[in-house]
């Protein structure tokens, strides 16, 4: 039986983790510090100075800001952030733009001079802006998560200052294992868990049906559907992509977010909702396979961060693959072979930014875990030796993490160096 400050832990980790979020989590993290600089300031700012870690860069370059008109850039989002935010309510920072306030936004990226600047020696995830009005200075930085204020300033006059987030004890991410997640999921009280898995089932289903209308992007999803064989494999897939294509393409829908993204929040969540459809389970059980799920991803990011080059759409497809594996009567041992089979076939793939071909990655990825759950069934595993994978599951998702936070480090700065080339 899981002891009580594992319990708390986890429970801690899902309230903190799984937020609402409008738009592509890179732009709205840029869009709330521009509107806690307008807001220091007390006006508008005549012009910013914006730093940037390059994988904020990265992520920003090619998505549409959402409630912006169907504009992209880190200016937009800054500005946007300024003249129509309200950051008070964190990453929902611009869901309520007005009508007005949209029209007026190509007059304000005129009016206040945004330049961008790429931050040396800096985490993953960082930005600071820097805003000024007339003599007075507004200085906001965020750090290692896209909605946590390290400094906000006043001219000279510090207003906040906090080191990064330490893992408080409740929520100690160094506590997580494939075994103690699982007996979680399946012991959980429900009201513990509830209330933050339903809005995440709610918000994604909309926004997953909203993409299948066809309109943004590449219509990834919808092209799925429309060109193959509607079984709940494909439903799965084209449902996780749907999601993405709403949302690179300046959906202003809100998605509950998993590791700071919505794409990963997406596809952790969708396939295990059309599979728990398909297998007709209770409302129950399918709260308890997207606890599953969701633990299952975060487990893995732990390792990697929130931002690198490997694409974590793979973390969270591993996640959905375990929970539909459960559904399907898996036990611990074919959870972990899920994981591996998952990891060991697409750990890997690069992150290019975020933009339509994300759903692709989506499409791809949810099919890779769809296959795990097949070949874990059916007593398939890659075995201890063969490429990264060790001797048992938390090796290998330690293994997969160091390649990705260590080895990939080089490979994110090359990424970043061919996207801004001409």
């Amino acid at each position: 039986m899981l002891d009580s400050r594992i319990k708390n832990a986890y429970k801690k980790i899902l309230e903190e983790e799984l937020q609402e979020a409008t738009g592509c989590t890179e732009p709205i993290a840029l869009a709330l510090a521009g509107a806690k600089a307008a807001q220091v300031l007390g006006s508008l700012p005549e012009k910013a100075d914006v730093y940037c870690s390059g994988n904020i860069i990265k992520n920003v370059k090619a998505v549409v800001v959402p409630n912006s008109g169907g504009i992209r850039g880190i200016d937009t989002a800054v500005v946007l952030g300024m003249s129509a935010g309200d950051p008070d309510v964190g990453l929902q920072v611009i869901s309520k733009v007005s009508d007005e306030q949209r029209d007026a936004l190509k007059k304000h990226l005129q009016e206040i001079k945004v330049k961008v600047h790429l931050a040396q020696d800096v985490p993953t995830l960082y930005i600071r802006i820097e805003a000024y009005k007339g003599k007075d200075k507004a200085t906001v930085e965020i750090q290692q998560t896209h909605s946590h204020f390290t400094l906000i300033k006043r001219n000279d006059t510090i207003l906040l200052s906090k080191e990064c987030l330490q893992f408080k004890e409740n929520a100690n991410k160094s506590l997580m294992n494939v075994k103690d997640i699982l007996e979680y999921a399946e012991t959980v009280d429900l009201d513990d868990v509830k209330e933050v898995i339903e809005m995440q089932i709610k918000d994604n289903t909309a926004i997953s049906e909203k993409g299948l209308q066809g309109g943004w992007g590449e219509e990834v999803g919808k092209t799925l559907i429309s060109c193959g064989d509607c079984n709940v494999r494909l439903r799965a897939r084209a449902a996780a992509a749907a999601g993405s294509d709403a949302r690179m393409n300046g959906c202003p829908m809100a998605v509950v977010i998993n590791s700071g993204s919505g794409n990963q929040g997406m596809t952790v969540s969708l396939p295990v909702i059309e599979y728990a459809k398909e297998l007709g389970v209770s409302s129950e059980k399918l709260i308890r396979a997207l606890v599953l799920a969701n633990l299952i991803a975060l487990h893995q990011k732990r390792y990697i961060g929130y931002l690198s080059a490997y694409c974590g759409a793979v973390s969270a497809a591993a996640g959905a693959g375990c929970g539909i594996c459960w559904l399907k009567g898996g036990t611990y041992e074919e959870i972990c072979d899920v994981i591996t089979n998952t990891i060991a076939t697409a750990g890997g793939m690069v992150c290019d930014g975020a933009k339509s071909s994300c759903a692709g990655k989506i499409s791809i990825s949810v099919e890779t875990a769809l296959m795990a759950v097949d070949m874990a069934l059916n007593r398939h595993v890659y075995r201890n030796g063969e490429g990264m994978v060790k001797k048992d599951i938390e090796k290998t998702i330690e293994a997969y993490g160091r390649m990705a936070a260590k080895g990939m480090a080089k490979t994110d700065v090359e990424i970043l160096n061919i996207m801004m080339e001409d």
